[in-house]
């Protein structure tokens, strides 16, 4: 049978003192005392050796009791144990103090990810999203207040069921995010759906958040509709007006008899005049239809400093500037180019041509995009919030499309355009973004 620990030390101990003991017994019996003597003292003797070996063993052992209880603790997780702590210059001292300091900090470690847990769990709680766990056989782990409203259970019969029978399987599928149609026994309407995967005692699980988008949904159409009537309402009413005022004239001049002979002067103006208002309002609602219909851009290579000569070209009224920059190829449309570097040339030009300033067209690559500017030295721009409102202009004669259609060409391409006053001049500067296919 195999002795423990302390059966070792402990015969460790009484082994140290036996030579020590039979000299002094050895000693005490040859030499002249009297037998009393001899006995007494020989008690006092075996009486210290075992004495001596047994404080030995409980030296060895007791210390380390204290750390396997210790160890015990932190193994329940329980932080409050502190071992009595000894001088820092010997070995013993040195784990105590070590083992104290690892209590400590585990003790600090569990208090906030207690904390972060209970933050978490407040947040879960209060925030207005569904949010599901499932594990790696699509069954519930986890789910949040408003995943319980919304599925009009609680959680503790819905935790172990599965995707499917909770009608969230269509969620677990497909691209994420995305926006579907979905009906719960609570609720039904459009959701964002979101999904994440994270790992959880080595086993992947999934994360799912549900966000109501039918409310924010419909009050975005509720204001595009607004906005749209009251253009519309806008435009249209100031065609038909006139055309309602002038047709009212007509039918007074009709009804008298034409006794100066200007009647016929006054029925050609008042039909050019309702000719035009009628062209002004057709071309407005071709416009709309314009926005409404660009057409998907079909790729292929352009290059930058060639598409930018060819479009330079096009401008006659005034001497337009290119600036050289590093030859770079984009995949794009290129006619759908030409017409969004059309716009911006035009638009610089007509601002130009009004203080007599240049306009200039320069790029340069930076990481994976080219950036397009176009610099013009007019007046520059009094407000930009408004520059992309469909129909706003600052122009007597515009029509309030180009810079939108333009902002449109270029997020179709994955670009962007954005329209800023000069900081060193006068001026305005309309910088066009594209990604970069390829440099040479």
């Amino acid at each position: 049978m195999a002795t423990t620990h302390e059966q070792r030390v402990t015969r460790l101990a009484l082994a140290g003192g036996i030579p020590a003991m039979v000299v002094a017994l050895w000693l005490l019996w040859s030499g002249d005392f009297a037998s009393r003597t001899q006995w007494t003292l020989s008690v006092v003797v075996v009486v210290a050796w075992l004495g001596f070996a047994f404080a030995v063993r409980e030296r060895v052992i007791r210390p380390l009791q204290t750390l396997s209880n210790m160890l015990a603790a932190l193994r329940e997780r329980d932080y409050s144990l502190r071992a009595r702590r000894q001088g820092m210059d010997d070995a013993l001292g040195l784990v105590v103090f070590e083992l104290n300091v690892l209590t400590e900090e585990l003790k600090q470690r569990r208090l906030g990810s207690l904390e972060a847990t209970a933050l978490l769990e407040r947040v879960m709680s209060e925030i207005d999203v569904a949010v599901f766990t499932f594990d790696a056989s699509d069954v519930l782990q986890l789910v949040n207040a408003s995943g319980e409203r919304l599925l009009a259970d609680d959680a503790d019969h819905l935790l172990g069921r599965r995707a499917d029978e909770l009608g969230l399987a269509q969620c677990l599928m497909g691209e994420a995010p995305q926006v579907l149609e979905l009906e719960f026994p609570a609720a039904r309407g459009r959701w964002e759906v979101r999904r994440g995967s994270f790992r959880q005692d080595g086993k992947p699980h999934q994360l799912l958040v549900l966000a109501d988008v039918s409310r924010t949904l419909r009050e975005e159409e509720r204001q595009a509709w607004q906005r749209l009537i009251r253009v519309l309402g806008h435009e249209i009413n100031n065609s038909l007006t006139p055309i309602k005022s002038v047709a009212q004239r007509l039918s007074e001049l009709l009804s008298r008899p034409d006794q100066d002979g200007s009647l016929k002067e006054d029925l050609e103006r008042g039909l050019e005049l309702i000719a035009g208002r009628s062209e002004s309002l057709t071309r407005f609602l071709s416009a709309y239809a314009r926005l409404a219909r660009l057409p998907s851009p079909r790729l292929a290579n352009v290059d930058v400093p060639a598409w930018i000569q060819r479009v330079v070209r096009l401008e006659t009224r005034t001497a337009v500037e290119i600036v050289p920059g590093t030859p770079v190829i984009v995949l794009a449309d290129g006619d759908q180019l030409d017409q969004l570097l059309i716009n911006l040339i035009a638009n610089a030009t007509d601002a130009a041509l009004t203080t007599g300033g240049d306009v200039k067209v320069r790029w340069k690559a930076r990481a994976h995009m080219v950036d397009v500017e176009v610099i013009d030295g007019g007046p520059g721009l009094p407000e930009t919030k408004n520059l992309f409102v469909p129909f706003f202009t600052t122009k007597p004669q515009g029509s309030g499309i180009g810079l939108v259609l333009s902002r449109q060409i270029a997020e179709a391409h994955g670009g962007r355009l954005t329209l800023s006053n000069r900081r060193d001049a006068k001026g305005c500067v309309a910088t066009l973004s594209l990604p970069i296919a390829s440099a040479r």
